[in-house]
């Protein structure tokens, strides 16, 4: 993939949840909800202080977060539905993938 998130921006690849609920039920796909979890795929350098300091990204590529249910903006890229989103629209990392 040839696409670098520019400033605090990130892209991420939607986690898919489980297709049955604990009790064995089958979640046909119109009544599941789009996962507010995913992996980041790309990163950008990070913002920039009013100096021109640059602050440095808290993810990183292959982090597995959580982000919140409206957030970002779905693109795609080479045929892959993806999120590009801004780092404060992260909720917060759930686990490196």
């Amino acid at each position: 993939m040839a696409f670098k998130p520019l400033h605090d921006r990130v892209l991420v690849r939607r986690v898919e949840s489980d297709e049955k609920t604990k009790g064995g039920l089958i979640i046909p796909d119109s009544a599941k909800e789009k996962p507010a979890e995913g992996v980041v795929v790309a990163c950008g350098e990070g913002a920039r202080k009013d100096n021109g300091e640059l602050i440095s990204m808290a993810v990183s590529e292959g982090d597995r977060v959580l982000f919140g249910k409206w957030s970002g903006t779905e693109v795609s890229i080479d045929g892959e539905e993806l999120l590009i989103m801004k780092e404060s629209d992260i909720l917060g990392i759930t686990a490196a993938a």
